[in-house]
């Protein structure tokens, strides 16, 4: 029973240490995963907020077309000659004419 109270006293040192781990794994997870996805989303936004008519894009579902028209919160394609869908901005992945798609 003595053993058990000595090892008692002893385990309370550790309390400082594992704030301080605590605080660095916070830290590390906030610039390697929190702040590159807050930074992706940024240049999303901005991205769907500049195209123009023109432009050849590809959906989120992998439809690749031209912008022929544009509205406040939806864009008609132009998938082949005549071929128009109408689809939400934020269904647009990125310009396929900047990364090289033809």
């Amino acid at each position: 029973m003595l053993n058990i109270i000595l090892l008692q006293g002893q385990s309370q040192g550790g309390g400082t240490s594992f704030l301080i781990l605590m605080g660095g794994m916070l830290v590390v997870f906030y610039f390697f995963i929190f702040r590159p996805q807050q930074k992706k989303q940024k240049g999303q936004k901005k991205f769907i907020e500049e195209v123009k008519r023109g432009d050849r894009v590809i959906t989120i579902g992998g439809i690749h077309g031209r912008i022929f028209e544009i509205s406040d919160d939806t864009i008609i394609l132009e998938v082949e000659k005549g071929g128009k869908i109408k689809i939400d901005k934020t269904a647009i992945s990125f310009e396929s004419t900047k990364k090289g798609v033809k």
